[in-house]
């Protein structure tokens, strides 16, 4: 990202650089967790964040897969909610004592997990909105249909997530 930050910032492409800008510093989280000595997040779930930003950032930004192929914003929204799902199980692990997890539950696993994805989903559709009246009037480019299918993909990933937190709670 940094070598296209640069590309796009030499050759005046201003909506290209500023998405690579974006990638730089959101890519910079994961380094920096690395870094400090409580990292609550395992590598796979770092690997998958990268993967999301790729995917979302170069190949949907700036190889303008979200124009060229109609199913691409569906699909990041959906693996969007199974991963903040994920994240939601790490944050549990991360803030319930392992003595204490035996008797939480499997309805508040259920609940926190899915509030975590849900509410991800929501602020994202937020930071879109916002980004459109601000930046790019791009972003939501179907309007409030748009909105309603990345709401509902959202939710329904979250919830296959937290099915899956509340059937595997003890082996969480």
């Amino acid at each position: 990202m940094i070598f296209l930050l640069f590309f796009y910032l030499i050759k005046g492409d201003s909506s290209r650089w500023q998405v690579a800008l974006g990638g730089v510093l959101v890519s910079a989280l994961p380094i920096f967790l690395l870094f400090t000595k409580v990292n609550p997040f395992p590598i796979s779930l770092i690997v998958g964040y990268y993967i999301f930003l790729f995917s979302s950032l170069f190949l949907g930004s700036i190889e303008d897969f979200y124009n060229r192929f109609k199913w691409w914003d569906a699909v990041l929204h959906f693996y969007k909610g199974i991963f903040m799902g994920f994240v939601g199980i790490s944050l549990y692990k991360l803030f319930i004592a392992t003595r204490i997890q035996a008797r939480i539950s499997k309805w508040i696993i259920f609940l926190f997990v899915l509030s975590i994805s849900v509410n991800a989903t929501v602020l994202w559709e937020v930071y879109e909105f916002l980004g459109d009246l601000t930046f790019t009037h791009t972003m939501q480019s179907g309007g409030n249909t748009d909105t309603m299918y990345d709401i509902i993909l959202g939710m329904i990933s979250g919830l296959l997530t937290a099915i899956y937190s509340m059937k595997r709670r003890e082996k969480l």
